[in-house]
């Protein structure tokens, strides 16, 4: 662990000694590359200067001891300071576990109405409302990319972005089948009934993580059918594209300009694209994939929203809480850190 430590500081330090160079501060995209890889040091180099100042804490108490007067003060700032120290190496054994690349990443997630017809669509819509809450109270952003509105409210496909910092190694847990028990809005005889709405979490591709031959695009343009200004409906903005090697269909209809829904489709595309790339890796990899929380399938069911109950439980960890109506208005802190814990604890098993 020192060791790892001992390299970690040595690049830091270079680093810094780099970012402070003339040449390096006249290339903006060289000072970004360079800050970027030193931001993903920092807690591990904190760490360690806080680890350090211990051990130098430790081996002045212990010359204390020799003192008559400071002896027994001495003796307790040891016991104190064995303590912060074990407590401090847990903490660095986590800081020093593989990063996940993508967790840095915004993410683009995908919602469907699924078993349940209009009421897993109303479901639907439930989920994109926490999820944006949740995205409020992060400070992250929003952004939809295309969206299905159903007559009895709620989506059949909900469609849109997340910006922000550290969006994916939140929202990756997020994946699955959420099912919803409550009494529907249609239901006449005030009986339970059980839906289903699907989420997919993807880490937005960039064009270095995915390369497209445009020979193997085909490009549809249509006329727009949502909410979108005073060009819906009389131009030809809406764009359709259809990645042929794999037939992955993608759509964008929600800006106002063709070029533009062209942009946030090419986007979807790569986006879908790299996450098909992760899977496959994954797949490959076999027991890591085993290991996670999840498999990230949609068809796994992760979730269950009880409203009778007032509860939610999350079936990959057994983990229950009894605030479904918090959870449901984006509370959803105490779930994550949850699952990031477990996650952690399995990663330091293998390890």
């Amino acid at each position: 662990m020192i060791e790892r430590l001992k390299a970690i500081e040595e690049k830091y330090n270079e680093l810094t000694t780099n970012l402070s160079k003339p040449e390096v501060l006249s290339d903006i995209k060289k000072t970004l590359e360079l800050s970027k890889e030193q931001a993903s040091l920092k807690e591990a180099y904190d760490a360690y200067q806080k680890y350090k100042k211990i051990e130098s804490d430790l081996e002045e108490a212990k010359e204390m001891t020799k003192d008559k007067e400071l002896g027994e003060f001495a003796k307790e700032e040891i016991n104190r300071l064995n303590q912060e120290k074990e407590q401090l190496e847990k903490q660095i054994e986590i800081i020093l576990l593989p990063k996940d690349p993508n967790d840095g990443k915004n993410v683009i997630v995908e919602i469907r109405g699924a078993a349940g017809g209009d009421e897993a669509n109303i479901f639907a819509g439930d989920l994109y409302r926490m999820y944006t809450k949740y995205a409020e109270k992060e400070g992250w952003k929003i952004e939809v990319l295309s969206e299905e509105h159903s007559d009895a409210g709620g989506y059949p496909l909900v469609e849109f972005m997340v910006k922000g910092d550290n969006v994916y190694s939140k929202l990756k847990y997020e994946s699955g089948a959420h099912r919803v028990q409550r009494v529907p809005v249609t239901e006449t005889q005030g009986r339970v009934h059980t839906s289903t709405a699907t989420v997919l979490v993807m880490p937005e591709a960039e064009e270095v993580d995915v390369e497209i031959n445009p020979a193997d695009l085909r490009i549809d343009v249509y006329r727009s059918t949502g909410a979108g200004g005073q060009c819906v409906n009389t131009t030809d903005s809406a764009v359709r594209i259809t990645h042929l090697p794999t037939n992955t269909v993608v759509t964008c209809q929600n800006e106002r300009s063709q070029i533009q829904n062209k942009e946030k489709a090419m986007q979807m595309l790569r986006t879908r694209l790299y996450e098909a790339k992760l899977r496959e890796q994954e797949e490959k990899l076999g027991s890591e994939r085993r290991s996670k929380i999840g498999t990230g399938d949609r068809s796994e069911k992760i979730r269950t929203y009880n409203y009778p109950q007032n509860r939610v439980t999350d079936h990959r960890i057994g983990y229950t809480t009894k605030n479904l109506d918090r959870v449901m208005e984006g509370n959803l802190e105490d779930i994550i850190e949850a699952l990031i814990t477990e996650d952690q604890n399995r990663k330091l098993k293998e390890a």
